[in-house]
């Protein structure tokens, strides 16, 4: 049996985390034959405590093979130790009235802990995953507090945007989801996020040949994707979990398999025009699990440098509310 991967994820008993464990547990992000141990970090509260303990005693009664240990704790440094994977999906959400800067800046003070606790105590190879909303400035923020680990070992998730960009690709052009590919995302998970429908394929061929509606993948198409999430909100009453938590399955999964092309939130490095020091959506290849490398040079008309430009100002001022709380 291969040694257990040491799994660590904040709110777990979200409606997120829900979903997100028993996958974890059956194999389906690190495969069938991965052994786990999942390290639980919960908010010490009462009320998310007792929920922790029921979700455990429902993974107990499932009866996972692969599920070696379950970690039940509200300590950072229990939940984080030597993780191999740190998976940061709690986050204190948008409340009625509040600003996003006030936002920006209460989760900042989450993630300044969280990241400092993940480089001293979490495992040598450790690999970190941000999913907590605004997803690519948490990671930053994370990121900043590094001595150790280096900025590459943490990633954010805009996997979800391109589900829900090629589901959308594959519906308009009549084709199964199998036959769309190339389907990337560049910059922020939030409404200025930029699908990139000029470099995507139908069945190898370039989209634009199938789908040759260019004001509708201009506008329509983008908006629906980057306003996904408040749709499904007014449609069910409570934010999109289950396809967050698969979005998460297929982040961490893709960069575990070397040779998996997929979009992954990044320090840009200046890549595409984003600003060096910020965390933005773009295409990359995995090298070796957990590690990948930008996929370089792609093509750009001025509409996609637009809304490059776009996406990329906002990463920047959500960096400069946050900027007094950088190292």
């Amino acid at each position: 049996m291969k040694q257990p991967l040491r799994v660590a994820i904040t709110g777990p008993a979200g409606q997120i985390g829900y979903a997100l464990l028993f996958r974890i547990a059956s194999g389906q992000m690190f495969g069938p034959d991965q052994p786990v141990i999942l390290q639980l970090l919960e908010v010490p509260v009462e009320k998310a405590m007792s929920a922790l303990k029921g979700v455990c005693m429902e993974l107990d009664d499932c009866a996972f093979p692969l599920l070696v240990d379950m970690v039940q704790t509200s300590d950072p440094n229990v939940g984080f130790k030597d993780a191999n994977w740190s998976l940061l999906v709690g986050a204190k959400p948008r409340g009625p009235g509040m600003e996003r800067a006030d936002l920006l800046k209460d989760n900042g003070k989450i993630f300044i802990e969280q990241g400092q606790v993940i480089d001293r105590v979490a495992a040598h190879d450790a690999r970190v995953a941000v999913v907590g909303n605004p997803a690519n400035t948490n990671a930053m923020i994370a990121a900043s507090q590094f001595k150790r680990l280096t900025p590459d070992r943490i990633t954010a998730m805009v996997r979800l945007d391109e589900n829900r960009a090629k589901t959308q690709l594959a519906k308009k052009a009549g084709v199964p989801l199998t036959s769309v590919s190339d389907v990337f995302i560049f910059g922020n998970h939030s409404p200025t996020m930029f699908s990139a429908f000029h470099l995507a394929k139908i069945n190898g061929k370039p989209l634009p040949e199938k789908i040759g509606h260019a004001e509708w993948l201009r506008g329509e198409f983008q908006e629906t994707v980057g306003k996904r999430g408040g749709a499904i909100i007014a449609a069910r009453g409570a934010s999109s979990a289950a396809s967050a938590a698969n979005a998460l399955v297929d982040h961490v999964r893709d960069l575990m398999t070397p040779g998996k092309v997929h979009s992954v939130a990044v320090k840009s490095n200046g890549e595409y025009g984003f600003d060096p020091n910020v965390w933005a959506g773009m295409p990359v290849k995995t090298t070796t699990p957990g590690s990948f490398e930008v996929i370089k040079g792609l093509p750009m008309d001025d509409f996609a440098k637009g809304k490059i430009a776009a996406t990329n100002k906002e990463l920047v001022e959500e960096r400069n509310t946050v900027k007094d709380m950088l190292r």
